[in-house]
């Protein structure tokens, strides 16, 4: 999932400098709701570990 991220952000970065605004702030949103879904995840998983021991 951080592959996602990171491919995104890159995107976003390079549409950026190239001055495709619109392409930019979309590629940016995609990343930054994949990046809260896996903290979330992240985060589930934690507190699924805790209780399993």
């Amino acid at each position: 999932m951080i592959r996602w991220i990171i491919t995104f952000l890159i995107i976003a970065l390079i549409a950026a400098v190239l001055g495709f605004g619109g392409i930019a702030e979309g590629a940016a949103d995609i990343a930054r709701i994949i990046f809260y879904i896996f903290i979330i995840f992240f985060v589930i998983s934690l507190i699924g570990k805790l209780f399993r021991r």
